[in-house]
């Protein structure tokens, strides 16, 4: 009869393995923290995990294992089912603590030892296409043009498990094995794969998973902590939707606010066009009746000349003598006329 085994990555099946025995967790870190060569752990002593600050609404999301090395470099292991933009800063909130809680014990500076925080992520967060492939995320302190010429206290390494399970790898690192455990074995595992076998360390974890070693008691933990996370990550999805929803109704709000104003300002440029236009007409209207008082001016000023030269003109033939009848017929006008330019 085939075994039935657990996810490896829940709260309860994690701290069994990891929590519980020692040179388990040793291999595990040795295999996935990027150590130099002759400081690999030898030993550790765990210590007790203190209350830590809950992400937003995060309350079952996050499994730790924290222990101390032979080398007096503490380790902070989480596994996290996945992924939110508060995660990177709470993890280097948990190292930053324990790297300054080493000054109770130590009196100088210069004997603080290392903190390593590891996290095992079961959701992608680099999504560029620049990252596809790239699942181990290692960051330290470093100078920004001599990368070797870095400060030492704090490193973080942020390991995607998703990205690494697309990816397939076929070596048989440690590395790998491990991670392959992470990602690989679950409730639906028939057949453990062969390259799993090859680590005692390895053979013994997946022992700690069998199905039949758990008490109910334990198995309604495990079952627990699975609907706890599938309700909060419900949550989280509903709480998104919500916000995308009040996003999306703002911006369409938005969007009505300016058509609106839009077309207010559309409606008044048109009406200032209007009125443009109007006073325009009207200007060109006061222009053409200006020409024409202009015109009837000039005209009756060139009458009135006329008439004044006639006037004279009868003037001096009437006082050379000429009677009326006799200048009238001479400058084609009517008696009443000569008698009107001599009144003038």
């Amino acid at each position: 009869m085939p075994i039935k085994y657990l996810d490896p990555k829940n709260d309860l099946t994690f701290r069994k393995i990891f929590g519980e025995h020692p040179h388990l967790l040793i291999s595990f870190l040795n295999a996935l923290l990027p150590l130099e060569k002759g400081r690999e752990i030898l030993n550790i002593e765990y210590i007790d995990s203190e209350i830590l600050p809950e992400l937003p609404g995060l309350k079952r999301s996050v499994v730790d294992v924290r222990c101390v090395d032979n080398h007096d470099r503490q380790f902070i292991v989480e596994m996290q089912m996945y992924w939110t933009s508060s995660f990177k800063s709470r993890m280097l909130f948990n190292t930053s603590k324990a790297y300054v809680r080493q000054l109770f014990k130590k009196e100088k500076f210069s004997e603080l030892r290392p903190v390593y925080g590891l996290s095992l992520l079961n959701e992608d967060f680099m999504k560029e296409d620049s990252m596809k492939e790239v699942y181990y995320h290692h960051y330290r302190m470093v100078h920004n043009i001599d990368s070797k010429e870095c400060i030492p206290g704090i490193e973080l390494i942020f390991i995607e498990l998703q990205k690494f399970k697309s990816l397939n790898y076929t070596d048989r690192r440690l590395q790998v094995l491990w991670l392959k455990f992470l990602t690989l074995i679950d409730e639906n595992t028939t057949v453990v794969p062969e390259e799993l076998q090859s680590d005692t360390n390895i053979v013994e974890a997946l022992e700690h998973l069998n199905y039949a070693s758990f008490t109910e008691q334990e198995l309604n933990y495990y079952e627990k902590y699975w609907d706890a996370i599938r309700i909060e990550k419900s949550s989280i999805a509903d709480a998104i939707e919500k916000a995308e929803e009040s996003i999306k109704k703002a911006a369409e709000e938005i969007k009505l606010a300016a058509e609106n104003e839009a077309k207010a300002l559309a409606e008044k440029a048109e009406a200032l066009a209007e009125k443009e236009l109007a006073l325009k007409n009207e200007a060109n209207a006061l222009a053409k009746e200006s020409e024409a008082i202009a015109k009837a001016e000039k005209e009756r000023a060139e009458k009135e000349s006329a008439l004044s030269k006639i006037v004279q003109i009868v003037k001096n033939l009437s006082a050379s003598g000429m009677t009326k009848e006799a200048i009238a017929k001479m400058l084609s006008l009517t008696i009443e006329e000569v008698e009107n330019c001599l009144n003038r």
